[in-house]
């Protein structure tokens, strides 16, 4: 049977370009968005010299696969043969953001700009590394994870414990989410090779992102002890303070290196972050304007302002921000910042159609990025109804026995940060985070994907009362140094809504509270937050819709199995009667009403949540109809709404 793809190659490798030509166009005409196709016919078309039709085919991959790499490359190739150079060198730039194990554009790179430091460093690292290495790096940014574990294992074969193969390895199990064996790979990389420090490094990095900053303050901590000036140890350090809610320490940081490195952009908007946190809103501000006053083209830090959701942009910023934005070549994140920047900023002009079309973009691209599957999704819950039932329940009459955790658990955008603050602004409670223990558990019990279907949660009827007693243990041994010694606290991730039965086998005198709201309003303003991480699903309207209808079905799930063990909050309810809900929610946790929990914008205490600012201030009706003034855009999800 004919394989096109090898054909072409075939006829590439052998100087037959026409043919090649012909061969890709008439494939193309069965598959017009055949991507592999579409940059087999771009390479035959630069190397016929058709640089400006090479181009035009390269948008064609560009709007189906914006971090198509190696698409970026031929870009940069093309420019350059045209004499468009910095053009040529956006492009290659935008090629290693994609894939940094492409060593060919990263030594382009440092040819256009020999001052650029960080290609060098790269051109360095990555030629000095062993080339099967680097193919499996290669493959790993490219999205072909199996094929290059498959290409580490085997180099692991015959060298054991190589640093470089374990570090690669441990990267891909992060892409994979297969975070207990990057963690175990990394942890046994700094055991055995003490003095590897990107090991160090990338070991710190997972435990941030995992919420084990107690662990990785210890990590960076040791980093320094060795190499105390290396600022990306510092700059993780800082990361690991903020973790922990020690904000005067990351600051500290943030300002002794600026203090050397003034024109670092990305550690004023770091700084900006923390101070946002602190709730010195002014100062956070200043942060960012400086970040993008070193570096115009820093999308970040113009959605860092936008996402205070108090801040106004002038004339003069939303006609940069625009200029940005309307790069349809630039397929960076940075671009999506811009999109969802300019969103915010015509939404607080009232300019509606406009503020729905750059938010309609910047979704879209960020979209264009991901593989997300709402389809996946429901088999998950659907998974949950099945397995997680009475019978799981009545079996079951031990965990660990505490009454600590409250659990707040719901859709982003959903109104849990304002029930964070009002019950961490009660006396015998305490907030800590979004905490990761729960979704690690049941990534632990989900274990390594032999087939479609994962073990957890149909596992959890196979578990002995002892065993779910220890993993209450956990639980509360790994939250521990995020509380502040109240009896009582707080762990506010929403997404273990997915996990209530597992909370319940664990923890079953814990708390859980379920903070709903109108599903317009909490799908659209999701829609127009762009997230740190995760929340995959909020990326597109229909995928929103198909996200809320699962999680409404999985609720109903366990107020059915679990009559009691959730109170439901809606967040209407909360702005219409404040003083109702507050006493509602103390008398859930058997605390007795404070006044303290109605002027809960008084609470001084650090949040890292984008609606910091407003739960700082008294509770508002203004975001309750936000939706309504985009309703002509919304079919969609209101069409898909269950």
């Amino acid at each position: 049977m004919p394989d096109p793809y090898r054909d072409i190659k075939h006829l590439i490798q052998s100087s037959a370009f026409s043919q090649a030509l012909s061969l890709a166009d008439a494939a193309l005409a069965k598959a017009p968005r055949d991507v592999e196709i579409l940059y087999l016919k771009t390479v035959t078309l630069r190397l016929m010299q058709k640089h400006t039709e090479a181009i035009s085919t390269l948008n064609l991959i560009l709007a189906v696969q914006p971090a198509h790499a190696r698409a970026h490359q031929e870009a940069g190739y093309c420019y350059l043969a045209l004499n468009n150079i910095e053009t040529a060198k956006q492009a290659f730039h935008y090629a290693c953001m994609a894939n940094p194990a492409l060593v060919s554009a990263w030594k382009k790179l440092l040819e256009l700009d020999p001052n650029n430091t960080e290609a060098a460093e790269r051109v360095n690292d990555l030629s000095s590394l062993n080339k099967k290495l680097l193919a499996a790096m290669d493959l790993m940014y490219e999205g072909k994870y199996a094929l290059a574990e498959t290409i580490c294992r085997e180099y692991l074969q015959s060298d054991t414990h190589n640093p470089d193969a374990m570090c690669l390895l441990a990267e891909i199990g992060i892409k994979t989410k297969v975070y207990d064996d990057a963690v175990f790979l990394l942890e046994t990389c700094v055991e055995l090779h003490p003095h590897y420090q990107p090991a160090k490094l990338k070991y710190a990095d997972l435990l941030n992102t995992l919420g084990q900053h107690n662990k990785a303050l210890q990590v960076a901590k040791e980093y320094l002890q060795q190499l105390p000036n290396n600022l990306v140890a510092q700059t993780t350090l800082a990361a690991a303070y903020m973790g922990v809610g020690d904000l005067d320490k990351s600051l500290a940081i943030y300002d002794a290196i600026l203090a050397i490195e003034p024109k670092r952009a990305g550690i004023h908007l770091q700084k900006g972050h923390a101070l946002k946190a602190k709730g010195a809103f002014e100062d956070a501000v200043a942060s960012y304007k400086a970040a993008y006053g070193l570096k115009p083209s820093y999308g970040d830090a113009y959605w860092s302002l936008a996402n205070t959701k108090t801040y106004r942009f002038s004339e003069d910023e939303i006609n940069t921000i625009k200029q940005f934005a309307d790069q349809d070549e630039n397929r960076s994140l940075d671009r999506v910042h811009f999109c969802f920047a300019l969103g915010k900023a015509y939404e607080d002009t009232q300019e509606y159609a406009l503020s729905f079309d750059y938010y309609a973009k910047g979704n879209a691209l960020k979209n264009s990025m991901l593989g997300y599957s709402a389809e996946t999704n429901t088999k998950l819950v659907n998974l949950q109804i099945q397995h997680c039932n009475t019978d799981l329940f009545s079996q079951r009459a031990s965990g660990n026995p505490t009454c600590a955790p409250i659990f707040i658990v719901g859709l982003p955008r959903a109104g849990s940060t304002l029930l964070e603050q009002i019950l961490s602004s009660h006396s015998s409670v305490d907030a800590t985070m979004e905490l990761h223990s729960i979704l690690g558990m049941a990534m632990r019990l989900r274990g390594r994907m032999t087939n479609d279907t994962p073990a957890y949660p149909a596992n959890l009827h196979a578990l002995s009362d002892q065993q779910f007693a220890q993993l209450g243990d956990k639980f509360i041994e790994d939250t521990q140094p995020y509380r502040q010694g109240a009896p009582l606290f707080i762990d506010k991730m929403p997404n273990n809504f997915m996990h209530i039965g597992l909370i319940k086998c664990i923890l079953p005198n814990a708390k859980v509270i379920d903070a709903r709201r109108e599903p317009m309003a909490c799908c659209f303003s999701g829609f127009k937050q762009l997230f740190g991480e995760g929340q995959e699903f909020s990326y597109d309207l229909k995928n929103m819709a198909a996200y809320y209808n699962d999680y409404v079905r999985l609720m109903a799930h366990w107020d059915k199995v679990l009559p009691g063990f959730v109170l439901r909050v809606n967040h209407e309810e909360v702005i219409n009667d404040l003083e109702g809900q507050v006493r509602r929610m103390l008398a859930f946790c058997d605390l007795p009403f404070e006044q303290a929990c109605l002027d809960f914008h008084k609470n001084k205490r650090a949040i890292k949540t984008p609606s910091s600012e407003q739960v700082r201030k008294p509770i508002s009706r203004e975001g309750m109809q936000q939706w309504k003034h985009y309703k002509a855009f919304l079919q969609p999800l209101i069409d898909a709404l269950d």
